[in-house]
């Protein structure tokens, strides 16, 4: 089956809506190819979250290179969804990493030549708080999300 930057991104960008549906968010793909949100949340509370998707069919890194850093706010976040050069295949899970935007230039490596990315490396090592972080949408920014002990949550 032959890859292309199109396809990964539209895997990547339906595997986060089919998360955020499942996590019981108002959740709607944006149209367009160039377009900075990808998906507007509405979550419970009314506050609105905006969704950048970030794609990456091999293991290096995602190519940040149209990635605008000036638009980070605190209700936008930067999905990162990693196929660790397996997205032909639909049984195995992608990483994914939530990133809050104003915190994505930390974990950028930018390069002489101008290109920048986040490498798979990076924040493996330094950006594990970021994996699978659902909770940086559905939780408002300034009130975090508390997550009960597992003999809290059943009482």
């Amino acid at each position: 089956m032959a890859e292309s930057g199109y396809n990964t991104n539209l895997a990547a960008e339906f595997y986060v809506l089919s998360c955020l549906h499942r996590l019981g968010l108002t959740a709607n793909l944006t149209l367009g190819n160039k377009k900075g949100v990808d998906i507007v949340v509405v979550r419970p509370d009314n506050e609105v979250v905006l969704v950048e998707v970030k794609g990456l069919a091999g293991k290096t890194g995602w190519p940040l290179d149209n990635y605008k850093f000036e638009l980070a706010g605190p209700n936008k976040v930067v999905v990162l969804v990693g196929f660790r050069g397996k997205i032909a295949n639909p049984s195995e899970m992608p990483e994914v990493y939530v990133v809050p935007a104003v915190d994505l230039r930390a974990l950028t490596y930018f390069a002489p030549s101008g290109r920048c990315g986040v490498r798979v490396s990076t924040i493996q090592k330094t950006g594990a708080r970021y994996r699978d972080a659902w909770e940086l949408v559905t939780a408002h920014p300034a009130k975090p999300a508390v997550i009960a002990p597992a003999d809290q949550a059943a009482s």
